[in-house]
């Protein structure tokens, strides 16, 4: 109860807490293995023991996945994509969770997760075929335990908490891992399904990539605490991670799935990084941000960090970097090809597979669909 003594605060006066600095200071309470300038530091109730190839392994990762996003956004900017949301600066956050995940995990991802989707072999030009609008999703979700991409924001909170509790209630060991934003948070679907996973102890990760930005809101506008601190107030434990550290995202994203597996219920991650390029390829991020914090963060660049402690600790020659540089730039090149070369579908394809089985409003809607298709001269 306020002090009647002391004066109402108004609207305007309420202090923001949500510790959103995004600038080059890093926020408090971040687990953190590998600083910016690649030095390996250790931390109490989070360490990882990486062989020499493994590191390489995780920077050849970072590295193709961000030939491949750079691909789709020249892609999309040559009129071969009606879209792209990009991943740049989130690498670290999407390989560093995505290699945590075991064969039996499911993940379920938002639109942006193409570095999970790396670690989940699928091949990266089904990805482009959703946003080319040639096919419906185009991997089987079942044969990768990866989702196919949502861009409801934050409905797939809830597909996955029922997926979790379906592995509860198979005994299972395994469990899920869902994606989402800073801005998804503020939607009804994201705090039910903390709700519900709560309450039914579900074998559930909530993997929030706090970027900053919500489109053109900032982090601000969602939350006036740390996102991680929200999870409290449901029952679980939440961890803030820095978001451009692949090892600390492995290490804290590998020990929440494990207690998820043994019966330990949900953790919420909040992956504090950056989306340094555009919401999508519609927006224009120069039109709401400064551009002296995409400079600061471009010094906490993922790659560049992973490449600085190669070097330090002689890891790695130069001829393996300049053999990973020609492997991302055939990657690049072999996409674009099979991209334009993707068929387009006929008019019809569109009913097929909304539903597993035949369905009569489909076939109705199709039968309607043909009608008129054959009214057009030929």
């Amino acid at each position: 109860m306020a002090n009647p003594s002391e004066p109402a605060l108004t609207a305007q006066e309420w202090p923001v807490t949500a510790e959103a600095s995004r600038g080059a200071e890093a926020p408090p309470e971040l687990v953190q293995l590998l600083t910016p300038e690649g030095e390996r530091v250790e931390h109490p109730d989070y360490d990882i023991d990486l062989t020499p190839e493994e590191v390489r392994s995780l920077y050849r990762d970072l590295v193709l996945v961000r030939s491949i996003d750079l691909e789709a956004v020249a892609l999309q900017r040559q009129g071969e994509l009606g879209i792209w949301a990009s991943l740049l600066g989130q690498e670290a956050a999407q390989i560093g969770s995505g290699r945590a995940l075991t064969d039996a995990d499911m993940a379920f991802p938002t639109y942006r997760e193409h570095g999970v989707a790396w670690c989940r072999d699928v091949d990266p030009v089904k990805l482009l075929g959703l946003f080319r609008g040639v096919n419906h999703g185009g991997w089987d979700p079942k044969e990768h335990n990866f989702h196919l991409y949502t861009i409801v924001i934050g409905s797939q909170t809830l597909h996955a908490v029922g997926y979790a509790m379906g592995i509860q209630r198979d005994d299972a060991a395994a469990a899920t891992l869902v994606y989402f934003g800073d801005g998804a948070t503020s939607q009804g679907d994201v705090n039910e399904s903390f709700i519900w996973a709560s309450v039914f102890n579900a074998p559930i990760v909530f993997f929030c990539q706090n970027n900053q930005w919500a489109i053109s809101e900032p982090l601000e506008k969602q939350t006036r605490i740390p996102l991680y601190r929200r999870a409290s107030g449901f029952g679980f434990p939440g961890v803030r991670v820095d978001g451009n550290d692949v090892f600390a995202c492995l290490a804290v994203t590998r020990k929440a799935l494990e207690a998820a597996r043994t019966g330990q219920g949900p953790t919420l991650i909040e992956a504090f990084t950056y989306r340094m390029g555009a919401h999508t390829t519609t927006d224009d991020p120069t039109r709401y941000r400064v551009a002296s914090e995409l400079e600061a963060w471009k010094l906490k660049d993922p790659i560049e960090r992973v490449k600085a402690y190669l070097f330090k600790n002689e890891l790695a020659d130069q001829a393996f970097f300049d053999a990973l540089d020609a492997e991302a730039d055939q990657l690049g090149a072999d996409l674009r090809r099979r991209c334009l070369a993707m068929p387009d579908p006929q008019p019809l394809d569109i009913f097929d597979h909304v539903y597993r089985e035949p369905h009569s409003l489909i076939d109705e809607e199709r039968a309607q669909f043909a009608a008129y298709l054959e009214g057009f001269e030929k």
